[in-house]
């Protein structure tokens, strides 16, 4: 692996009396079986205040235990450390235009629907596009150039720019785009010039598998795969992909993660300018009502953040579990990954549990910060 660029100061000798809260609120979740484990990172400026792992990989009493280093599968925060990030490297190098049409990259999105054509990058990112949310391309398709192609041709729900609707589809699409224009694979431009410069040696598309053993199980999926997904992504679709997407498919660690989001806070470089940084986790003045930034999102009343956050502040979460949210103004971050999934996807109280972690940590650091 080489050399991180980017190290975080360890500074969380006194963590378990700073944080006792937010670690109580977490013990009692995985005690009323809202997630079987977590694993949690904090920065302020530079230093790692909190490096925790808590609960187990399961809710059996002999599985692993979840320690600081366990990798999770981040589900949709591969979204905003992986594929945004991405566009935002070859933005800067000339190769990508936020403003320009999905058809100028993959003209098999055009279709019969004279909409498509207004439909730009940008719009992807903010998930404005007019696309559907979802759909389960994975239970018509085998291959992975079947799923691009079944994506590429979804039909719009509203007009491209007058409304934010979350969507996978728009980043599945994205994803490939991307792929195009840097005439390389996603894990492969991903890995060299995000996660290795980063020394984010953890992150990987497809971890290999003897890296299963550190990877709580996000599901026994008895619907589709029909198996205990162990080490291999959840997202079906995805799956279906061979594991890279621009929705989903990297695991991380905390610090992984973390060490990510101290890059941002502290300006973009090594890999990418402020300016940059600051134009994507800006939020996007429109469809009116938007809490959208560019592959980001941004605090809206309520928030999975909590109440405490600033105006300013950038995040994202994942189906599995999992979250990351940034304050610039703090220059602080909070990584919270779980396997909130497992046994099965019925549990939504990860929902009522992150806020009150998120507001226990932010008062526990204070005017620190």
């Amino acid at each position: 692996m080489p050399t991180p660029t980017v190290q975080l100061a360890p500074a969380f000798q006194q963590q378990e009396k700073q944080f006792a809260r937010a670690f109580d609120l977490l013990r009692d979740a995985i005690q009323q079986k809202a997630l079987p484990g977590a694993s949690l990172a904090v920065t302020v400026g530079g230093r790692l205040l909190a490096w925790k792992g808590l609960g187990r990989f399961t809710y059996d009493p002999d599985s692993p235990a979840v320690s600081p280093t366990t990798i999770y599968d981040l589900a949709s925060v591969s979204k905003a450390i992986a594929t945004t990030t991405m566009a935002m490297i070859l933005l800067e190098r000339g190769k990508l235009a936020l403003d320009a049409p999905v058809i100028e990259y993959l003209p098999d999105f055009s279709g019969s629907d004279q909409r498509r054509r207004q439909v730009t990058v940008r719009m992807l990112l903010a998930h404005s596009s007019g696309l559907p949310a979802y759909e389960k391309l994975f239970l018509r398709t085998i291959t992975r150039d079947e799923i691009v192609a079944a994506a590429l041709a979804v039909p719009l729900e509203a007009d491209p720019g007058t409304r934010a609707e979350y969507s996978d589809l728009g980043f599945m699409i994205l994803g490939e785009l991307l792929s195009q224009v840097a005439h390389e694979p996603l894990e492969v431009f991903c890995d060299r010039e995000i996660f290795d410069p980063l020394g984010m040696a953890g992150a990987r598309f497809v971890p290999p598998p003897e890296w299963s053993t550190q990877i709580p199980p996000t599901e026994n999926d008895r619907d589709f795969r029909r198996r205990i997904l162990q080490g291999e992504v959840n997202d079906e679709n995805c799956s279906v992909m061979g594991g890279v997407a621009g929705h989903a498919g990297v695991f991380a660690s905390a610090l992984d993660v973390a060490t990510f989001a101290h890059c941002l806070l502290d300006g973009g470089l090594p890999i990418v300018k402020p300016e940059t940084v600051a134009l994507f986790t800006r939020r996007e003045p429109s469809p009116a009502g938007t809490s959208r930034a560019l592959g980001w999102d941004t605090p809206s009343a309520p928030s999975q953040s909590g109440t405490r956050f600033g105006s300013r502040s950038y995040g994202h979460l994942g189906f599995t579990g999992t979250s990351l949210w940034c304050d610039p103004e703090r220059k602080l971050s909070v990584t919270l990954l779980t396997n909130r999934t497992w046994p099965d996807r019925s549990s939504q109280e990860i929902k009522r549990v992150r806020p009150k972690v998120h507001d226990a940590i932010l008062e526990a650091i204070g005017d620190m910060s």
